[in-house]
């Protein structure tokens, strides 16, 4: 997959929700470097954006998710560049939440456990949606940006 401004958003979010949930100081220490290098590849990124570096066409890479629409409703994430990043980070937190019943599967009572299947595929659609919306918002910003120059 090409690093667009949601990927790297979303590998940044990610990587604080681990920072969140250790106390191992090996990893917070690697994860503290992560943290810094992907703050400063998504400067990198929307500086290249903005100066042109980077083709317009590449700063989106839609995720095209191929999936049964009836009974897996996904919202329609909207708003600013900053809202949609925020969106993404509570999508995130729900799928880390979701995730951490699936590594402790065999606990979840069998009445429950497709209702988990069905959460984590559902809450992984909207991370992708977000992903998307972001992605799009970034490109409409840069399209706009490039026509008044």
């Amino acid at each position: 997959m090409a690093e667009t401004l949601g990927t790297l958003a979303d590998k940044l979010i990610t990587v604080k929700l681990k920072l969140w949930h250790t106390d191992d100081a090996l990893r917070t220490g690697s994860l503290k470097a992560q943290e810094t290098q992907l703050q400063n590849e998504i400067n990198e990124f929307v500086g290249a954006a903005i100066t042109g570096d980077i083709p317009i066409e590449r700063l989106t890479f839609a995720s095209n998710k191929i999936y049964k629409k009836e009974g897996n409703v996904v919202p329609d994430f909207s708003g600013t560049i900053g809202q949609i990043f925020a969106q993404l980070a509570e999508v995130n937190c729900r799928l880390w939440h979701v995730q951490e019943k699936v590594y402790e599967f065999e606990q979840i009572p069998v009445s429950q456990k497709d209702d988990i299947i069905k959460q984590l595929a559902v809450v992984n659609l909207e991370r992708n949606q977000c992903i998307d919306r972001l992605d799009e918002k970034f490109r409409n910003s840069i399209e706009k940006l490039q026509a008044e120059n």
